[in-house]
């Protein structure tokens, strides 16, 4: 493995964090995003991260300033040609997804590895928007990426096993803990598992079982999860779990997991921006 700048496309919650995890390991990043204004959100989320940081004692005030100074910003999708690896963090959203991998596989150096990380979707789809396939894989980080130690490493049909040695290897360079995921299915392993939990637990709201509050500390407490279906989902948006039901539902031809109607209604209401639509507990108080 020869990587030393890293390229990022996409500066929201995941991409930024990704980048920021990828400077603090010092590596050079090259960030991309449709606007400066996503971009200087993202430096603005990176700098109030490493402050915290600083302030616990875990980085110096000069190991911030070098990780921000190793970070370049662009809207110009054609500064990744200087990339040795590339992680698509955009919205989930197939096409697009494709859209972007087709014009990265015309922009990088050939046998550079083109990375997404999709929490759900087909890696062999994405790759099939490219002439290099087998240079395509998931790497899926969690949020937020700078904290979360597991890196889900995921094949495509045509994925070599070089490029999931060499991602295993770059994902343990950043500190993280590195799983196969040896199939290319829906949801991988971690919303596979993770998202019948979340169904369940609205379906438990709706009908009034309980309030998001005490369903929510039944996981904690019960089952000993950090943290509770609705707190999660508030927190890394509630459009992320819609769209990915309704992938589920879709790629698997089942009805059992398609969004619940709570969850559309909150998702339609944040779209109209009205103020049920930041989340659960927006819902439940």
């Amino acid at each position: 493995m020869n990587i030393k700048t890293v390229g990022v496309v996409g500066a929201g919650s995941m991409g930024g964090g990704i980048a920021n995890l990828a400077a603090i390991n010092g590596y050079n990043v090259i960030l991309r995003d449709i606007s400066d204004e996503y971009l200087q959100r993202a430096l603005n989320n990176m700098d109030k991260f490493m402050s915290k940081s600083v302030e616990r004692g875990k980085m110096t005030p000069e190991q911030k300033t070098e990780a921000l100074a190793r970070i370049q910003t662009t809207t110009n999708l054609e500064d990744m040609k200087d990339a040795d690896i590339v992680i698509e963090a955009v919205i989930e959203d197939l096409d697009l997804k494709k859209e972007v991998f087709t014009q990265l596989d015309e922009i990088v150096r050939e046998g550079v590895i083109l990375a997404t990380n999709t929490s759900s979707m087909s890696i062999t789809l994405i790759a099939e928007a490219t002439k290099r396939p087998e240079r395509v894989a998931g790497m899926h980080f969690f949020n937020p990426a700078q904290i979360m130690k597991l890196v889900e490493v995921v094949r495509g049909y045509k994925t070599s096993d070089e490029t999931v040695a060499e991602l295993k290897e770059f994902s343990l360079s950043l500190k993280k803990e590195p799983i196969e995921v040896k199939k290319d299915v829906p949801g991988f392993i971690v919303n596979r598992i993770m998202t019948p939990q979340f169904i369940e637990a609205i379906k438990l709201l709706e009908e009034g079982v309980a309030s998001a509050e005490d369903i929510d500390k039944a996981v904690t407490l019960g089952l000993n999860y950090p943290m509770g279906p609705f707190t999660l989902q508030d927190y890394a948006g509630v459009d992320i779990g819609y769209y990915v039901m309704e992938y589920f539902a879709k790629e698997f031809n089942d009805n059992k997991w398609a969004p619940p109607l709570l969850l559309k209604q909150l998702v339609r209401a944040g779209r109209l921006g009205k103020k049920t639509g930041a989340g659960f507990y927006d819902y439940n108080n």
